[in-house]
């Protein structure tokens, strides 16, 4: 039995995030039991880097005593514009368990406390489904569009499928019978949805947590469709430093930096768990103004802001740290059955087979090609007048 106060679950449960809704309701929750609340995750493109921001939350909810739920949700991940092919989803589906169990193992985490489900578990039940039906005569279209703009990917000529994925992980809610959802802010119109709709069809009200979205390495949001914004979770050493090479890191450029918003986000809070004190270590040759170690991310920030500190040796000492910090995960997918499960989750794209060319027969005329002059050809002038009577005729 944990020995922490309602108070100190609270101030665990909510640290470092960037939005909290409902936060009387969790109180209220903490005064009688321990929280309930699941996460979610659609297994779509590779997970990425700014899969340790979850983790790192997951790990302070379960320190707080919260039974956490992690949903993989393969229906999700077809309905989303079929951003994962049916053959596909349910190898990914797996893959996606296995590396975030590889993941959460290798910052410390229990994952024996951790409850693992597939969406397809008991969405296709009766009962879903017949709610399914209740929440699609109760939301408007305007709704159900707006909720999903920033989660389900938006093209020209949307799907049906976009507007029944945010009813869906709203449905979620009660089904697998949490208190609250924890997700990134983009899921907060999806949030809010839940928060008007479940109650119209005799539902609690949950309450929603939200962490701060990490930007791509070049300044947009990480994204699993982007390969350049994103580091994986099982690229290579060299891939890594490629990708942090080609990043951008603008000398003294501090709101549009992937690489600074990593180490906020990621390092500094992952070194924070279990009392944990953090450090960050850039390495640089005496001339350079030798060994610099920082113990806290606002003075790298400001050394950075007033060029104290190099994009280059930003670059070089992240990219140690990361490969440091990935090195366990890369390991735990090193054999022959973990390999064989990422093929079939992302099977290697087949090269286009090339085009033969068509041999030219010798002395063979080209199609369509006028046949060569010879004596009998009469001059363009002289076969004129024939053409003309042919045409009249």
């Amino acid at each position: 039995m944990s020995s922490l106060t309602a108070d100190e679950k609270y101030e665990l449960i909510s640290r470092n995030l960037q939005e909290v809704l409902g936060e009387a309701e969790i109180k209220k929750v903490l005064s009688e039991r321990n929280l309930k609340l699941y996460w979610g995750t659609a297994p779509t493109g590779k997970p990425h880097l700014g899969y340790f921001v979850a983790m790192t939350k997951i790990a302070d909810f379960l320190t707080a005593d919260c039974e956490v739920t992690v949903l993989i949700a393969d229906i999700h991940a077809f309905l989303d514009n079929m951003k994962a092919p049916l053959e596909l989803v349910n190898h990914r589906a797996k893959y996606y368990e296995h590396l975030i169990k590889a993941v959460l193992t290798s910052i410390g985490v229990p994952i024996d406390k951790l409850k693992f489900v597939h969406g397809s578990s008991y969405q296709f039940s009766k009962e879903y489904a017949m709610d399914n039906f209740r929440l699609a005569a109760t939301v408007t279209e305007h709704d159900a569009k707006k909720a999903g703009a920033e989660v389900v990917k938006q093209v020209d000529s949307p799907l049906l499928s976009g507007l029944i994925y945010p009813g869906m992980q709203a449905l979620d809610e009660q089904y697998l019978g949490v208190d609250a959802q924890f997700g990134g802010v983009d899921q907060r119109k999806i949030f809010t949805f839940a928060e008007k709709y479940m109650p119209q069809l005799g539902y609690a009200k949950r309450a929603h947590l939200m962490n701060p979205m990490v930007p791509g390495l070049q300044g947009s949001k990480m994204s699993s469709s982007d390969p350049d914004s994103k580091i994986d979770l099982l690229d290579d050493p060299a891939a890594v430093k490629r990708k942090l090479k080609k990043a951008f890191c603008e000398i003294g450029n501090v709101t549009e930096n992937g690489i600074l918003s990593f180490i906020k986000s990621v390092w500094f809070p992952l070194k924070s768990l279990n009392n944990g004190k953090p450090e960050f270590t850039v390495e640089r040759k005496e001339e350079y103004g030798g060994n610099q170690v920082y113990t806290k991310f606002e003075d790298m920030e400001e050394d950075f802001r007033t060029e104290k500190l190099h994009p280059g040796d930003l670059k070089a000492a992240t990219t140690k740290a990361l490969n440091e910090l990935i090195a366990p995960v890369r390991e735990a997918f090193d054999n022959a059955e973990m390999k064989e499960l990422v093929e079939l989750a992302y099977p290697t794209a087949k090269p286009a087979a090339k085009k033969e060319k068509k041999k030219k027969v010798k002395g063979q005329n080209k199609e369509n090609e006028a046949p060569k002059a010879n004596g009998d050809a009469k001059p363009a002038a002289e076969t004129a007048p024939a053409a003309e009577t042919a045409e009249k005729q």
